[in-house]
């Protein structure tokens, strides 16, 4: 999943520790040609539709591979995301890691020489031809670190994208249909918040929140404003029109009793679990959900539908495969990465609630899996991949998250959101003479 997660510092320590149980692999040279061990990490949870496909990407590529062991260690994103740095340029970098797209993080490592060149595996096994364009946005990385043009430095092969979930049951007793529009999108939510019910389920104190507030941005933007924004391509405004709306309209809600004030320390775990709970209508979060709701959402029917009137949408390819640098078993990373790609695990990933960008239409048998993938299908029609509101700078992140829960407690205006997140987002495009 990822998109964007929370970022725990605390974990550091941890994440720092586990460096030192887990040894890098053995090998004669640094291409792993005569590794014996391949030492894989990933953030997806064992029920989770990606952590399904890639649990049984590893019994493939131990039937491929004899005698070769897989080292597996299941790590937090947060244990990643703060101390990725500091572990792929020591001994103890894994052959192969899950790890965070954008400019602030794979662009990042990249830029600081911890990430192999894949351009080359890229066209030899065709990993070129089966991710479309968008998606291949976050696989490239600059000499800068900026996303969407270079070398390849990683591989997605899942997308992942920012949707509306509701309530069918909800709904139904004050007789909402599925909105269309943002303003009956905002009828509907009036007519909950009037009953006394706050309709909008929100992680205040994480991602959730920017991801809304971004949602509402792009209500307004078009393909070169987000390229500006998060490419760098042109001059970019935190006070031109589409920035003030999606904020303005977020405070608005929270003033007209949409979102909770008291969300602001609300994490996107307790977000989810309130909406399995049918505590809310309504949850604006991403795809990685999906597969859990699927799951674990037992007593209302639930459904989902894409921001009402948005082309563009937060959104990505999912998180990427990365080969460290340091890497003692970079062939069979490569050989991991092409057996994630094959139409067996992509097909897996979609029935299991995911959103695949290799599976076979045909194989994919689960209603909603079904209506997961062709809202997917629209938003690359249309060329509506926006990205994330925190992936253009470096540690940028933490600045958007407590800028916006500023606006939820209201002890922040509009214009000094836009002040805050406007300053180290304009001093990292200084810094890169763009």
């Amino acid at each position: 999943m990822h998109r964007t997660r929370t970022l725990t510092r605390t974990l550091l320590a941890v994440a720092l520790a586990a460096t030192t149980v887990l040894s890098a692999c053995g090998g004669s040279d640094d291409e792993g040609t005569d590794a014996k061990s391949l030492t894989l990490w990933h953030y997806e949870g064992p029920t989770s539709a990606m952590g399904v496909a890639w649990n049984r990407a590893i019994e493939i590529f131990k039937e491929k591979h004899p005698g070769v062991e897989v080292k597996f260690e299941e790590k937090s994103f947060e244990q990643i995301q703060q101390s990725a740095g500091m572990i792929l340029n020591s001994d103890n970098a894994p052959d192969l890691m899950e790890y965070n797209k954008g400019n602030a993080t794979s662009g990042l490592l990249s830029k600081q020489g911890l990430l192999t060149d894949l351009s080359g595996e890229a066209t030899k096994r065709g990993w070129d031809k089966k991710l479309s364009a968008s998606l291949q946005t976050t696989a490239k990385y600059d000499a800068d670190g900026v996303m969407g043009s270079g070398k390849w430095y990683g591989v997605p092969n899942y997308g992942e994208y920012v949707m509306v979930y509701y309530n069918k049951d909800l709904f139904a007793q004050k007789n909402i249909a599925v909105p269309k529009t943002l303003a009956e999108f905002e009828a509907a939510m009036d007519t909950f918040a009037k009953g006394g019910q706050v309709p909008l389920a929100m992680g205040g104190a994480e991602y959730p929140a920017m991801q809304v507030l971004y949602s509402l941005a792009l209500s307004k933007a078009n393909r070169s404003w987000v390229d500006n924004f998060q490419l760098y391509k042109g001059k970019f405004d935190f006070k031109g029109p589409e920035m003030t709306y999606g904020a303005t309209t977020f405070s608005d809600w929270v003033k007209k009793g949409y979102i909770s004030k008291d969300s602001a320390g609300i994490k996107a775990e307790d977000m989810g679990v309130a909406f399995t709970q049918g505590r809310f209508p309504i949850l604006i979060s991403g795809s990685w959900w999906y597969g859990r709701f699927a799951k674990e959402i037992k007593n209302f029917q639930w459904g989902s539908f894409l921001f009402p009137g948005n082309k563009l949408h937060p959104g990505s390819s999912g998180n990427l495969w990365v080969v460290p640098t340091k890497s003692k078993a970079k062939s069979l990373a490569y050989d991991f990465i092409d057996i994630t790609m094959t139409p067996e695990i992509q097909n897996l990933l979609g029935n299991s609630g995911g959103v695949p960008v290799a599976a076979e239409p045909t194989a994919i048998t689960d209603a909603k899996s079904k209506e997961l993938i062709e809202n997917f299908s629209t938003v690359l029609k249309d060329d509506g991949l926006a990205f994330y509101p925190d992936w253009p700078a470096p540690g940028y992140y933490d600045v958007m998250a407590a800028a916006t829960q500023g606006l939820i407690t209201g002890s922040k205006s509009v214009a000094q959101w836009q002040d805050e997140v406007a300053k180290p987002y304009d001093q990292n495009r200084s810094d890169l003479g763009k």
